[in-house]
């Protein structure tokens, strides 16, 4: 605790350096004790510190009733409400020890917090944010900037996390862990180097099956981006082609019927504005199809006809990625959204287990679940992407890569960074809508 509390210290200089009045709020468990070790270092370093602790001694945890002593000790009166005014406030109340939403007084500094002009800082976590899953059961602290000890947690990067942190910082204190998470980043990725001696064949054949009645738009999307992902052939076969003309389909994409296409040495995307139409093309394609991808009605139609999801865990092993929003995966998990929300990490697991698929959970800090494997949690993309279609182009994306001969892990891994990336690159100011974004691949 001595160590984080100096080093949380360091962090709020180099943030703030100009800040003269801080706000340390501690609670009354080892984040409160870190806080109020810091506050000793800022206080000693010329700052005027204010540290707000609720009254109770006897439920301090015992570290933290040590560090009370030293503030004590080195003249610095706490006080169980917070300061008239702030530079900045370091937010030490809750940290990783969150299990339901905060009370107040608690609630209401953290709504304090949040409607100050001045920034917040959080230690190891933002109060009412859970560590693990990145819901946020109540009141939750919008922080500037997060110093996170020890080891990163995986709900600083999916759900309310990414909202809630800010700017992430890591300070491992010295301290080398060998004990294993439970979840990891997904790495950086790029699109495969091309070998000067190669041929089309080399890069993958896609298939889209979608388009039904007025979702054209959205089957053609995902053939596009196939095509910009480096895909060898690209055939789309829409349920509904009569107005496929008006929707500007580039020359390098072939057009099929859907009962042309061949099961055999195809990557297949089946789902992408595929409307109910699409139920009755699966039982062959889950049969047979050397690698699939399904997204949107796809999974729908697994959801409502148990003969569909019977047949997914019998495909090969490596083969199958199942793209799910939220509300798709609650479907298939006979749920809701809000129970996939409050955990997606376990959300995203259960669907690989049940299926035996690889699984990409969307949404902010997107989920990659296998059966056997550890979760990753996707660090790239930003609410650009909140917009109709740019599902349907990481469909595409991942069929690519999937077709180029990649496991379906590695394949859902790959398509879920650079997906993300290219709305990171995003220009500030500028609209992103799906077409765009797989213009900028």
């Amino acid at each position: 605790m001595e160590i984080a509390g100096l080093e949380i210290a360091k962090w709020v200089i180099a943030q703030v350096p100009h800040a003269e009045t801080i706000w340390i709020a501690c609670g009354r468990g080892n984040n409160g004790g870190d806080g109020m070790e810091a506050a000793i270092h800022l206080h000693g370093w010329g700052k005027n510190v204010k540290v707000s602790l609720l009254p109770g001694e006897s439920q301090l945890a015992a570290e933290s009733s040590k560090a009370r002593d030293k503030l004590a000790r080195a003249g610095i009166s706490i006080q169980a409400e917070p300061p008239a005014f702030w530079d900045v406030c370091v937010d030490a109340l809750l940290g990783i020890g969150l299990r339901c939403a905060p009370l107040d007084p608690y609630g209401r500094w953290i709504e304090l917090m949040n409607h100050h002009h001045s920034p917040t800082l959080a230690v190891d976590t933002p109060s009412g944010l859970n560590a693990d899953t990145g819901s946020t059961p109540g009141k939750w602290v919008r922080a500037n900037a997060t110093l996170t000890l020890l080891g990163l947690k995986p709900g600083l990067f999916t759900g309310q996390g990414r909202d809630a942190c800010g700017d992430i910082w890591l300070n491992n204190l010295g301290i080398n862990s060998t004990r294993e998470s439970f979840a990891s980043l997904n790495p950086p990725s790029e699109l495969p180097f091309r070998q000067h001696s190669s041929h089309k064949g080399s890069f993958g054949d896609v298939g889209i099956l979608g388009g039904a009645q007025g979702m054209e738009g959205a089957a053609v999307l995902a053939a596009r981006a196939a095509l910009h992902a480096g895909a060898g052939r690209v055939y789309l076969a829409c349920l509904h082609g009569s107005e496929l003309q008006a929707l500007s389909i580039p020359k390098d994409i072939m057009r099929r019927q859907p009962e042309a296409l061949a099961p055999m040495g195809l990557t297949l995307v089946a789902g992408c504005g595929g409307g109910e139409e699409i139920s009755r093309f699966l039982p062959n394609w889950i049969r047979q199809a050397e690698r699939l991808v399904l997204d949107a009605d796809a999974l729908n139609a697994i959801a409502r006809e148990p003969d569909l999801a019977q047949m997914l865990p019998h495909r090969p092993p490596e083969t199958t990625v199942l793209t799910p929003h939220p509300l798709e995966a609650a479907r298939l998990l006979g749920c809701n959204t809000a129970d996939v929300q409050a955990d997606r990490i376990q959300a995203a697991q259960r669907l690989a287990d049940v299926f035996q698929c690889t699984v990409i959970l969307k949404g902010s800090g997107s989920i990659i679940a296998a059966p056997g494997k550890r979760p990753r949690v996707n660090p790239t993309g930003n609410a650009l992407l909140a917009i109709g279609g740019t599902g349907d182009v990481l469909a595409g994306l991942t069929g690519t890569l999937l077709g180029q001969h990649r496991s379906a892990w590695d394949a859902a891994s790959h398509a879920c960074y650079l997906h993300g990336a290219l709305a990171d690159r995003w220009p500030t100011g500028k609209a992103l809508t799906a077409s765009r974004l797989l213009d900028s691949m």
